[in-house]
């Protein structure tokens, strides 16, 4: 036998001492009356009586005492150890290990996220025999798969670039490891799922893909980096970035391309880590197509608890020692109140057992109700708070979320851990069906087969933004339909907040982790959807130079003149043959004029290197700024060095 929490055990150092404390507390009374009281009025002033049912009552309360704090040990027997059956699948990790994860271009650096997007995986498959493998410029299995995603953790926790014997980054050579790894479980598909900068290959990476598809093997690859990318830090000198042979500074980059061709080859999947994509959901949904498997789990020791035996006589011993020393007159009152208040509680359970009978059997309406009206007439704030989860609960399964919003509200007013952390799931949930509802006028859909993916979610956020343009402006202030898309992305945020508070309180929440990633990731995507109209309209926007001059400005020409190459309105485009003026105006003439005054414009601006006279103004301000904009020259300086394989030790 043993004791779940042996740490009570210590209280019952306490019961001899409030043994003695009784005995020495009779002695010390007695000895007062002796000395204060004559031995002949005694029988006048005392009332005699037998002392036999204090003792007792004393026996009783410390017996129960010991019996109920030996039950708050939790003594428990040992039925032996079973082992858990699960149907799982097969699923291999693949780690780049090589010296340019250590790049910094995605933050902290590439190997610290992709090791983010491990723990992921991990915590989201938790039936899946998962193994792990690092490779650099050659592969191996640091862990075979397992059940025991605790193991893979602690190494994925330690694995650095240290630990690739040589440099480089050899997909193929992975994928052949993998492959045969996983074709010895005999079963006939397998995942394998890659983390990566990529590589430039050059050998036969078609005999590959073949060879893995033959074995059913799904692969899911995902890019870690970004295609500006960065400087490659030196190993020895954690402050110095990597030279190579010709003492040029190296440059990693994401090269996609192979993972790419792996996944498709393959019936798989490729993404980027940074695109926003729920990578884990994505990784499931190709996971679930194939064979589960039923495998050996954790050994889990079956322990017996005896508590509930001991917790029933010291409740009893706690009865009879109360009643042994009370008065029955105070007994009787005793047995009226606990009447009373079992009567009042019966009802109220009633109550309560009809409201839970009836969220079970779906008729929601009544048990809100019934909650709401349990929630009125609680007496205590907790007990008040745990009827407005029930509230809740009830008008959220009927797609009342406004209600369920104000229920669940007034249900964050408990202090218990458990009803706080509901509490703030069902709000972030109700905030996020609120907002969901106001983009597409339904709640949003529980099959996973119905959840839209991101393509479809960006078609439904342009029909919001088109359905807002078509709105009427008012005087002052936003259109109803911008409001209503400040309203949305409101009440996504709010509901992030909730979640976060839920796991907070309950940190173990799946739930609450993965609706928290949803909103964020549809938050992130509205993000990039609302700067890419921004940047449409912007472009819409008629540029400076773009129309004919005003009255007063240019060269001192007639108005209605024109610039070589414009048109005005009514214009056509000339055809072969014709010079889009009816024939009227001298081209060579125009010409000669378009010359001079790019001419003059180029000398004025001192760009004259590189210019086309020919080039209309806002042609030449588009060039000048590709010429000089940050994304055609890179984030590094110039003179960098691609990321050569032949010669790459990194």
């Amino acid at each position: 036998m043993s004791f779940a929490q042996p740490g009570w055990l210590a209280l019952l150092l306490l019961i001899p001492l409030l043994g003695l404390g009784a005995v020495l507390t009779s002695r010390l009374r007695r000895k007062q009356w002796t000395e204060f009281v004559a031995p002949r009025l005694r029988p006048g002033l005392i009332k005699r009586s037998s002392s036999l049912p204090r003792w007792l009552a004393l026996s009783f309360l410390l017996t129960a005492c010991a019996v109920i704090i030996v039950s708050l040990a939790r003594p428990r027997g040992d039925a032996g150890t079973k082992t858990e059956k699960t149907m799982g699948r097969n699923v291999m990790i693949a780690l780049d290990i090589s010296k340019s994860m250590r790049v910094s271009d995605v933050k902290p650096d590439r190997l610290s996220q992709a090791k983010v997007i491990i723990y992921e995986l991990l915590e989201s498959m938790p039936n899946e025999r998962i193994g792990f493998l690092g490779f650099a410029g050659t592969p191996y299995v640091y862990a075979p798969l397992t059940i025991d995603h605790g193991a893979v953790r602690e190494i994925v926790d330690q694995i650095d670039e240290k630990w690739a014997p040589l440099g480089g980054s050899d997909l193929t050579s992975a994928v052949k490891l993998a492959t045969e790894t996983l074709k010895k479980t005999g079963q006939k598909n397998n995942a394998l799922v890659i983390l990566s900068d990529g590589e430039k290959h050059e050998g036969d990476l078609d005999a590959t893909i073949t060879e893995a598809e033959r074995a059913g093997l799904y692969i899911v690859a995902i890019g870690i980096g970004t295609e500006d990318g960065g400087y490659v830090p030196s190993i020895d000198f954690p402050d110095s970035r990597m030279v190579d042979r010709a003492g040029r500074t190296v440059i990693s980059r994401l090269q996609s391309d192979v993972m790419r061709k792996l996944a498709e080859g393959t019936k798989g999947r490729f993404t980027v880590a940074s695109s926003g994509l729920d990578i884990p959901a994505m990784v499931m949904s190709v996971t679930s197509g194939m064979d589960a498997f039923e495998m050996d789990g954790r050994e889990r020791r079956i322990s017996i608890e005896f508590y509930q035996w001991l917790l029933l006589p010291g409740i009893l011993f706690l009865i009879i020692s109360i009643v042994a020393g009370t008065r029955w007159k105070g007994v009787q009152m005793a047995v009226c109140i606990a009447g009373a208040f079992l009567t009042f509680t019966d009802a109220r359970a009633s109550d309560a057992s009809k409201a839970k009978d009836s969220l079970a059997q779906k008729d929601y309406a009544q048990a809100r109700d019934l909650y709401h009206q349990l929630a009125e007439n609680a007496m205590f704030n907790e007990t008040q708070a745990r009827y407005r989860l029930g509230e809740a609960t009830a008008a959220y399964r009927a797609e009342e979320f406004r209600d369920a919003r104000t229920a669940y509200s007034q249900a964050l007013l408990s202090t218990d851990p458990k009803v706080l952390a509901s509490g703030h799931l069902g709000m972030g949930n109700s905030l996020f069906q609120l907002g969901w509802k106001g983009l597409t006028n339904e709640s949003y859909p529980t099959d996973p087969a119905s959840i839209p993916d991101l393509a479809r979610f960006d078609t439904i956020f342009k029909e919001a933004l088109a359905k807002s343009r078509e709105s009427e402006t008012p005087e002052e202030g936003d259109t109803g339909g911008f409001i209503k898309i400040k309203s949305i992305i409101t009440n996504w945020a709010d509901s992030v907040r909730h979640y976060e508070s839920s796991l907070r309180q309950a940190s173990e929440s799946k739930s609450a982790s993965q609706n928290r990633d949803l909103s964020m990731t549809y938050l992130k995507r509205i993000e990039q959807l609302l700067k890419q109209e921004e940047e449409e309209t912007r472009q819409s926007m008629p540029q400076p130079g773009d129309g004919p001059p005003q009255q007063g400005e240019g060269d001192g020409k007639d108005e209605g003149q024109k610039e070589p190459g414009e048109k005005g309105k009514g214009d056509q485009e000339p055809k072969d043959g014709e010079d889009g003026e009816g024939g009227d105006k001298d081209p060579d003439k125009d010409g000669e004029q378009g010359k001079n005054k790019d001419k003059d414009e180029n000398e004025k601006d001192g760009d004259k290197e590189g210019s086309n006279p020919n080039e209309s103004p806002k042609e030449r301000a588009h060039r000048i700024l590709k010429e000089n904009a940050d994304l055609e020259k890179g984030p590094l300086s110039p003179g960098r060095r691609e990321f050569q394989a032949a010669e790459k030790d990194w």
